[in-house]
């Protein structure tokens, strides 16, 4: 027999070999298997077991689950039991995507926003901002302001506080209202450019009451706000 003959007949009888060993081990497939898990795919709430009845082991990823409190967030801003917390729930409800820290975060945004365009005389973005009826009370205060001459000096110089004291919904609208702690330095002065009211040297701190609303049914995600008092 030719040696190469002899070589390739060596290797076929080990492949047969180790073929058979294999399907010892392994054992055969019969087409009852049960299919590879994939730990990532959900399969709803029922329990997978095997051909015995007995469960299968299940990793919970964390955020997977489905027993997280769908208000576990609002009560970190709102004690539960309280309006405000009720009102804050009652927007979720009305609004999935709701959240207040999100809201908070938008607010302190707004705030400084407004303050510096009304110092600045800035309609546009206050119209922007503002509610039809708080724009009108806005415009006529800048009105009388610029009839008389005064220009306000302002400089913001951040938030101390901020945080959610009232919430509902009226019909279709939501409506959150906030307590604000912020840090200004402002001065009026006259046409002549004499100091009237405040102080360009000192800061101030000036805490307000704002109320925020927003359509739920509308598309846009923007909030208006549409009232205004000072906090004493």
């Amino acid at each position: 027999m030719d040696t190469s003959n002899l070589v390739t007949l060596i290797f076929v009888v080990a492949a047969v070999f180790v073929f058979l060993q294999l399907r010892n081990v392994l054992g055969r497939r019969t087409g009852h298997e049960r299919p590879p898990v994939d730990p990532y795919a959900r399969r709803g709430d029922e329990v997978v077991r095997d051909e015995a009845g007995e469960a299968d082991n299940v990793i919970t990823l964390p955020g997977r689950g489905d027993n997280v409190e769908p208000y576990a967030d609002i009560d970190k801003v709102a004690k539960p039991g309280t309006d405000v917390n009720k009102g804050l729930r009652a927007i979720r409800d009305a609004a999935p995507g709701f959240r207040p820290d999100e809201f908070l975060a938008g607010a302190k945004m707004a705030y400084e926003m407004i303050v510096m365009a009304f110092a600045d005389g800035d309609r546009k973005t206050l119209r922007n901002l503002l509610s039809k009826e708080v724009y009108e009370g806005f415009e006529a205060a800048l009105d009388e302001r610029e009839a008389r001459g005064e220009t306000v000096q302002t400089n913001f110089v951040g938030i101390d506080t901020i945080e959610i004291v009232g919430a509902q919904m009226r019909g279709n609208e939501a409506h959150v209202t906030v307590s604000v702690v912020s840090q200004l330095v402002s001065a009026t002065r006259d046409r002549d450019g004499e100091i009237i009211e405040g102080d360009p040297d000192a800061v101030a701190e000036v805490q307000d009451v704002w109320t925020f609303m927003r359509d739920v049914r509308s598309d846009s995600p923007d909030w208006k706000l549409e009232a205004t008092e000072a906090d004493e």
